[in-house]
């Protein structure tokens, strides 16, 4: 899978030893692919077959004691190429010339005709949704069953119970809230499972973004936005600030213990084992940015909003500036990040490093691998309980454990977690007022936006501070942020201002997120969400069998949700 066989012909009379370069490789040296030795005589070729990775174009060099010659090219999939190297017209210049012997694998096929089908589905389930809305078919089926059963089943298929007309306010559960997050965690379900072997659905290998880098981030957005609702809601229904403190301290006991058990694949095998104990991991970052925005929402949130002064100066940002003790301890805590990642000494490695150690920065710093991130978290969790197959190894051979939900990206959670409370403030402070509501996150969004085009200078790798998954970076945070309000919007106005869409299927998997994300975690290897494949070099199979898993966990939750079943923490 995403390989494609190479033949090198080589009819000089030298040995040639063959390098290749991945085009997604910033600033690395060259790597060994094998040697090509002389041609047995004049118009005789020698033949060596290499396998080459298809994910991204690559540059092959060829060398015997001066460079011959440099090939860029993209192979596809299960493709067969022949690279001539021969003198030109028996002269001294050397040609090099890459032939398709047979034709390529389109690999991204299957996808398509997944994303039809599913396209296909939803238009029918709009159809479907639309028609039995309809009053005529309401009074026909009003008249051929009983009326109660028949109302449940309308509005079932229309994705939803009755509600009472009117707008919708964070009094009322705010379905885009729920389709938002449900919409994150069946992504990440998909994602979890293999994404159907694609590379742009696994992390990246450093800087930049796949689909796969952008869903916990907006994870742990729509969870601070939660936490403003709920903290706001149970103040004033009277409940006391310590009580509301003790339970989010034993909620994130619960998250943290959870995340250890499922990421450490021997608890099913007896005792976990110390020696080899993972301890940062997605829940374990959850609990601690719940904990932490938590705490700092319960020291600045109002009991009542109802008896703001209107005519006082700061009443127009009244969702920013009531909150500013909190701000400034976010402000604090990202400074302690800024100041950790660029004057932190690191043992061999300057200071400030964000690259990936490696073959990266022309093999200049092998092990860096993350700089003042990594450092912190080998020094003091101690390699054995960190990550131990970064993605930084596939593509820029890093040999160093790297825990991408390693300690000092949980301060950077922690500010996306901040700024979700800030979306929950706006939808607090101006309930029912959706045009308000709407223009203060695109605000927002443009904000986050400017900071993230400032910090990466608008490149990938050349920025202040590039935008990396792995280090969690500000620039990350900030980007990823900038996406989350935008998408609020999308779905907070098509959803709880419009009614267009109920937010089917994503609002079922969103209103019991735990139970789904543990259970696919745990039960990933179980029929019938994992079986023996007939082919497991088609990137056909591994889709097929990623999706039926994933609408698996949307059925169950749909299912689960019926039944008034949710698992709460």
């Amino acid at each position: 899978m995403d390989e494609a066989s190479l033949t090198v012909n080589n009819e000089l009379d030298a040995e040639m030893v063959v390098s290749w370069l991945s085009d997604h490789c910033y600033q690395c040296v060259y790597q060994p692919l094998g040697v090509v030795p002389a041609g047995p005589g004049p118009g005789l070729p020698s033949s060596v077959d290499f396998t080459v990775g298809t994910q991204h174009g690559i540059t092959l060099q060829l060398n015997s004691s001066l460079e011959l010659c440099t090939v860029h090219y993209h192979f596809w999939e299960h493709g067969n190429y022949s690279l001539w190297v021969k003198n030109l017209n028996d002269s001294s210049v050397v040609n090099c010339s890459m032939i398709t012997d047979t034709e390529t694998v389109n690999s991204y096929l299957p996808i398509m005709v997944a994303f039809l089908l599913f396209t296909g589905l939803a238009i029918l389930s709009a159809i479907g949704a639309t028609v039995m809305g309809l009053d005529a078919v309401k009074n026909l089926m009003f008249r051929l069953g009983n009326s109660m059963e028949t109302e449940r089943l309308i509005n079932s298929v229309n994705g939803h119970r009755h509600h009472p007309p009117g707008p919708a306010t964070p009094s009322r559960r705010l379905r885009s809230l729920d389709t938002f997050r449900g919409l994150s965690l069946v992504i990440m379900v998909f994602v979890n499972y293999g994404g159907g072997r694609y590379w742009f659905f696994r992390h990246e290998s450093w800087n930049g973004l796949t689909v796969a880098d952008l869903v916990f981030p907006w994870f742990v957005f729509i969870m601070g936005t939660s936490i403003s609702l709920s903290v706001s809601s149970a103040l004033r229904c009277g409940l006391s600030r310590f009580s509301l403190f003790t339970k989010a301290v034993w909620r994130s006991v619960q998250l943290f213990l959870i995340g250890l058990l499922i990421i450490n694949p021997n608890y099913c095998q007896g005792p976990l084992s110390w020696d080899s104990l993972r301890i940062p991991g997605v829940l374990q970052r959850l609990a601690f940015s719940y904990l932490v925005v938590v705490s700092l929402d319960l020291c600045v949130a109002w009991n009542s909003l109802d008896n703001l002064p209107v005519d006082a100066w700061w009443y127009s940002a009244r969702e920013f500036l009531l909150y500013w003790p909190a701000w400034l301890c976010v402000v604090v805590l990202e400074t302690v990040w800024l100041c950790l990642t660029f004057l932190l000494p690191v043992p061999d490695c300057p200071s400030g490093y964000l690259g990936p150690g490696g073959i990266g920065d022309m093999g200049q710093y092998p092990n860096c691998t993350g700089g003042a991130a990594g450092y912190v978290d080998r020094w003091l969790l101690g390699e054995n309980h960190i990550y131990q197959t970064p993605s930084s190894r596939v593509i820029y051979k890093s040999h160093l454990p790297f825990d991408p939900e390693g300690v000092l990206g949980s301060i950077n959670s922690v500010l996306m977690a901040f700024l979700g409370l800030q979306a929950g403030k706006i939808l607090l402070h101006y309930k029912d007022q959706h045009s308000s509501i709407m223009a203060r996150f695109l605000i927002w969004s443009l904000v986050l936006g400017i900071i993230s085009a400032v910090l990466t200078k608008c490149s990938l790798n050349e920025g202040f501070i590039p935008i990396n998954k792995n280090l969690w970076s500000l620039s990350y945070v900030t980007t990823l942020a900038c996406f989350a309000l935008l998408l609020l919007v999308l779905i907070y106005y098509t959803v709880d201002v419009k009614r267009w869409w109920s937010g089917a299927p994503f609002y079922y998997p969103g209103m019991n997120s735990i139970l789904v994300y543990v259970g696919h975690e745990v039960l990933e290897e179980y029929f019938p969400f994992r079986w023996r494949m007939a082919d497991s070099q088609s990137h056909a199979e591994h889709l097929t069998q990623n999706l039926l898993a994933t609408s698996c966990w949307v059925l169950i939750s749909f299912l689960l949700h019926r039944k008034n079943i949710f698992w709460k923490i």
